[in-house]
């Protein structure tokens, strides 16, 4: 799993999967999840993230996983 935080955009995007996205559904205003061809999840796109929650901890729940793994 990789997450990253655009700034900018004020977008987090939760790469689930390194497969290629061909289809997108929208949960709800804001919230996407990527799907393929197979319906599988590949991804979760978060708009106005900072709005949502606090974006520190997306970074903090993967620093832990990483931690947890080793």
């Amino acid at each position: 799993m990789k997450i990253s935080y655009d700034k900018e955009t004020d977008s987090a995007y939760i790469e689930l999967s390194p497969k290629k996205p061909t289809g997108v559904i929208e949960i709800t205003e804001g919230v996407n999840v990527d799907t393929t061809d197979s319906n599988e999840i590949v991804g979760i796109e978060l708009l106005n993230a900072s709005k949502k929650f606090p974006i520190d901890t997306l970074f903090r729940f993967e620093l832990e996983q990483v931690m947890t793994e080793a």
